[in-house]
């Protein structure tokens, strides 16, 4: 994802680096079908996009894109991590010929996950030298954490309706909460209302008032004060540069670099947001009156 300011009017849909292209997401942080369509191009040959972006929760219409390069012959892959178990993965309506998951995300064993491949699709080994999963990554299973993983999937099926309830309440809470105590200090970068969003994800920046607002000092405070979250996603943690998903959807460096990512869980209460929210007023305060 590139910065859509820094590109002439040409290169605003795409950018190459070697044999990828990378599309520039819409303000909302989505890749519309339109952008996609501009960059299929014969030498393509496969689409990977998230399902819902992991840093500020914007949901892609995968089904959309997914018909798309069906279309035009090319295989789509589209990374649910962040959406397995809180939202519905029908693996037909979504129209992907691989979706990917990882157990972590629905509290099932960590380093276990799923590969999706739709039948007659035919993969190269990842791992050779031996015949398991059909052939594909050879090595021993880790049997013990890939039945916790079924486990922990088919506990969050059948909780979905009551978890995304309480996340999307702890969300509305903490927004209220803002507004309430935060008037015109913050930016919402999950586009509440403006395009559909995962539950459990909250992104928000402080542009500064005046001394520009450290985002790793900010995140220190907060976990001085017992709260954990995160500049980004996991992905990109230790990283000094500000989310090159922020610069994407048009936030400037500064506004970018002193942002928080709140992520809720089925475990997380109506207290826990609120002693976040007094937590998070006070540090702002302090380090830009």
């Amino acid at each position: 994802i590139e910065h859509e300011a820094v590109l002439r009017p040409a290169e605003r849909r795409r950018r190459r680096v070697g044999g990828v292209v990378f599309l520039c997401p819409d303000s909302c942080g989505r890749i519309l079908p339109e952008t996609l369509e501009a960059a299929l191009v014969p030498e393509i040959g496969l689409v990977s996009l998230m399902h819902a972006n992991n840093e500020i929760g914007t949901i892609n219409p995968v089904d959309e894109l997914a018909a798309l390069c069906r279309s035009r012959g090319v295989r789509f892959h589209t990374d649910a991590v962040q959406t397995a178990g809180l939202l519905p993965l029908d693996v037909h309506a979504l129209g992907a010929d691989l979706v990917s998951i990882s157990a972590h995300k629905f509290y099932g064993p960590r380093g276990a996950g799923a590969l999706y491949v739709r039948n007659g699709l035919d993969l190269a080994p990842l791992v050779v030298g031996g015949s398991q999963e059909r052939g594909r990554r050879g090595g021993t299973e880790n049997v013990a954490a890939i039945v916790g993983m079924a486990e922990a999937l088919h506990l969050a099926v059948d909780e979905m309706d009551e978890r995304v309830r309480h996340v999307t309440a702890l969300r509305d809470q903490l927004l209220g909460r803002l507004e309430k105590d935060l008037p015109d200090r913050y930016v919402l970068n999950t586009p509440m209302g403006a395009a559909p969003v995962a539950p459990h994800i909250l992104n928000i920046s402080f542009p500064p008032r005046g001394r520009p607002i450290d985002g790793e000092m900010l995140l220190l405070n907060l976990d001085v004060e017992g709260i954990a979250v995160s500049a980004g996603s996991a992905c990109t943690s230790g990283a000094l540069e500000p989310s090159h998903v922020l610069l994407g959807i048009g936030r400037d460096r500064p506004t970018a670099a002193a942002t928080v990512r709140f992520s809720f869980g089925k475990d997380n209460t109506p207290e826990d947001i609120d002693a976040a929210a007094d937590a998070l007023g006070r540090i702002i305060r302090r380090m830009d009156p």
